[in-house]
């Protein structure tokens, strides 16, 4: 082959390894188009920072006002910026198992001898070379099934994100109930305290039978009350922000809570609600994708054991003038066939017993999740059981009675059986275990959301009849993992073909 001939060669040459080192920068095409939208809000979002209005988020007019607390979790779960921000992060996570199963790219080499090689058959002055990595046997799925546990436990993260915004939602909705409550509740008393107010001063002016100080002392707990009113108006919009963030909408929106709440549950089983923490708590799903792919790892690191083949060729371009007379000017091709030798066998068992370590760490993390989500149901439990009783006891027993109580103090003042401390007293009383009763009925509802959320559900399970759990201790023990068996996954099972 003559120099002329080889030029375009070359020049090809040259020119297939300039478009290859552009790389992401030639390609210019976005395959999500998403992103594009994106690019282009930050683009804009940084040309216009002054305009503040493109970043508020929107006001929803129909969620404004009275809705139940399933409109706002539907809407939350939906909208929530946490959420969506776990949902794309699974996606970016589940992209990485093709990436991780696919073969490494194969290497492309050019050699240009500036001082050509001088063989009987020719100069020779330009090579080329093609190479692949082949990973031995079983490497490639190995590495994708970790990534795919990755995967797992970034959908199980999901999971315990939206049951997390599904608590913080129904929180914030119950303690605006609260709120919301506890200004009805005063506006009232509020009233009964004026009724009250015109009995004193009537006694006062008609009667004399009291002195102006009873009077004053009315007009002083009213205006307490003017005060505790303009403090729950304060906490009613910052309860109504809270929730308005949590659904990623507009302070502006204002939501507000029904009068009245769901019916309380009654809770028959703590052994059904420790089977079903187990089962289904996100987090603890997670930790078990957490140890399989330390199970994976453990594989993986003990296949370091096996060598990587690479296969290749060269082709060297051979001018058509050389010397000996049976000179033909063919090209010389070459296969290649080389593997690397896995001789430092230090180095791979100490990556091995790094990967079961790691693998018994997280065995033991589980075991603490565990142990930590089962005492968080028993102290919920115990927690609802105590609010379920104060609750009753507050509605059938104390604040009847202390509505007669009051009752009879006005009429007893009336004619001087009582005096007026012992009438404002009794008045004080009523308003303190009304708001302490509708205490008791958010906090209940708080601790069946904390609870949903650590049995890994949006909603309390309707228990009809509680269920028999003679065996519920082999159930609990059924969910232990064992340490050997674990250690055993990564030596018995190994495969001697890469598998």
């Amino acid at each position: 082959m003559s120099r002329q001939s080889l030029r375009p060669v070359v020049w090809l040459a040259m020119a297939a390894l300039a478009a290859a080192s552009i790389g992401c920068h030639a390609r210019g095409h976005t395959y999500d188009q998403r992103y594009r939208t994106l690019s282009k809000e930050f683009v804009s979002a940084q040309i216009q920072m002054e305009n503040t209005s493109t970043a508020s988020n929107p006001v929803v007019h129909e969620l404004t006002g009275p809705h139940s607390v399933d409109e706002y979790l539907q809407f939350g779960l939906s909208q929530n910026s946490e959420i969506l921000e776990n949902r794309l992060l699974v996606e970016s996570l589940a992209d990485r198992v093709p990436q991780a199963a696919s073969l490494p790219d194969p290497m492309l080499g050019a050699t240009a001898f500036p001082a050509p090689v001088q063989t009987a058959a020719g100069e020779q002055n330009f090579a080329l070379s093609m190479n692949q990595r082949i990973p031995w046997r079983g490497k490639l799925a190995t590495r994708a099934s970790i990534a795919e546990q990755d995967v797992n436990a970034a959908r199980a993260n999901l999971a315990a994100v939206e049951l997390k915004v599904a608590e913080q939602i129904k929180n914030s909705y119950f303690q605006l109930y609260f709120v919301q409550q506890a200004m009805a509740i005063t506006r009232d008393d509020q009233k009964q305290l004026e009724l009250i107010g015109e009995v004193v001063e009537q006694m006062y002016r008609v009667k004399r039978e009291v002195t102006q100080q009873d009077v004053l002392q009315v007009q002083v707990a009213l205006a307490r009350l003017d005060s505790e009113l303009i403090n729950l108006e304060q906490q009613k919009t910052s309860a109504q922000a809270k929730l308005a963030r949590l659904l990623h909408l507009s302070p502006e929106t204002k939501p507000e809570a029904l009068d009245s709440l769901p019916q309380e549950q009654l809770l028959h089983d703590i052994q059904e609600l420790y089977r079903l923490a187990i089962e289904a708590r996100p987090e603890l799903h997670s930790q078990l994708s957490a140890i399989e792919k330390d199970w994976r790892s453990v594989c993986l690191a003990e296949l370091e054991n096996y060598p990587d083949v690479t296969f290749g060729f060269n082709w060297i371009a051979t001018a058509s003038d050389g010397i000996s007379p049976v000179a033909n000017g063919n090209d010389a091709f070459m296969l290649t066939l080389g593997m690397n030798l896995p001789v430092y066998k230090k180095r791979i068992d100490a990556g091995v017993r790094e990967a079961q370590t790691r693998a018994l760490a997280n065995t033991r993390k589980y075991d603490r999740l565990k142990d930590e989500t089962m005492e968080e149901v028993a102290d919920l439990f115990a927690k609802i059981n105590s609010q379920q009783e104060n609750l009753r006891l507050f509605r059938d027993e104390i604040i009847p009675k202390q509505k007669l109580s009051l009752e009879q103090s006005i009429d007893d003042y009336q004619v001087g059986k009582v005096d007026f401390l012992q009438l404002i007293e009794n008045w004080r009383q009523l308003l303190h275990f009304q708001i302490a009763e509708t205490r008791f009925e958010t906090d209940l509802q708080q601790s069946l959301a904390s609870l949903s959320r650590q049995i890994g559900s949006f909603n309390m399970p309707e228990f009809v009849s509680p269920p028999s759990f003679e065996s519920s201790n082999d159930e609990l023990m059924a969910a232990q993992i064992d340490e050997a068996a674990l250690v055993n996954r990564g030596t018995e099972e190994r495969p001697l073909d890469g598998n």
